[in-house]
């Protein structure tokens, strides 16, 4: 298996599985990634979302430029053909969280950047190379990334192909946090369990509001924040919070 997919209670791991490739993307890659995707998605059992690469070199390296490369040259008028993921085409509002391990370049970085938490290893490289390839970053890199640390950054990245390390990542907000090679995914985990404490649908509707708001108005996206606040005041876990935090007790959320 490309992509290693587990449930740990509340808890989906995705694990781009092929260490011997420093874990690259290929085509059987992406389609499994895409499964696994849809079946976090439509659980109502799992609530956030873990992905990292195995082995402690690399997070993912980007598309493997020998399987990959090909199928997108020849379907390069055809943007659909892939299968959907985060990264384009498929809607997915519960949290996810990139614990980067080692080298995220490429299509890798791309990938955590579709997250909404990044963990990332004192031993990581980011970057986007595509340039030197002659590519752009084709799955999300030329939108997400300057929408999320100041465009002149972005451009170094994107344009240079350059490499920056874990801190420089953290300096200009593009990683949440820099840990120790063996506490990053002690460290994402802690933060999943930190967001399971929270009401499931009320985090799904803020990740909602959030990520289409960006692209809206301040206006527009104020009457999208109105109109999902109306939809979670009408859920059993709002009862549920409410009165735990009356009786001063944990509340036990239940995702409806």
């Amino acid at each position: 298996m490309a992509i290693d997919y587990k449930k740990e209670g509340r808890i989906a791991l995705f694990t781009i599985n092929r260490p011997q490739a420093r874990n690259a993307i290929n085509m059987e890659a992406m389609q499994e990634l895409h499964e696994a995707m849809v079946d976090f998605r439509d659980d109502p059992e799992l609530w956030v979302g873990i992905i990292t690469g195995a082995g402690d070199k690399a997070f993912c390296s980007g598309a493997d430029i020998k399987e990959k490369l090909p199928f997108m040259k020849e379907h390069r008028h055809s943007p659909w053909a892939s299968p959907t993921t985060p990264m384009r085409g498929l809607d997915l509002w519960k949290p996810l969280i990139a614990a980067i391990n080692g080298a995220a370049l490429g299509g890798g970085l791309e990938i955590a950047l579709a997250c909404d938490i990044r963990i990332a290893s004192e031993a990581t490289r980011l970057g986007m190379p595509e340039v030197t390839l002659g590519l752009i970053p084709g799955l999300g890199g030329t939108q997400r990334l300057p929408r999320m640390i100041p465009w002149c950054k972005a451009a170094e990245l994107v344009l240079m192909g350059r490499i920056i390390d874990a801190q420089e990542a953290y300096r200009i907000g593009l990683v949440n946090k820099v840990v120790p090679p063996d506490k990053v995914m002690e460290t994402a985990r802690e933060w999943a369990e930190a967001i399971c404490q929270a009401a499931p649908l009320a985090v799904r509707a803020a990740k909602e509001a959030m990520v289409r708001g960006h692209s809206l108005t301040l206006e527009g996206g104020l009457r999208l924040e109105n109109s999902l606040e109306a939809l979670v005041l009408g859920t059993e876990d709002f009862d549920e919070g409410t009165k735990a935090f009356l009786e001063k007790r944990k509340p036990n959320f239940k995702a409806r």
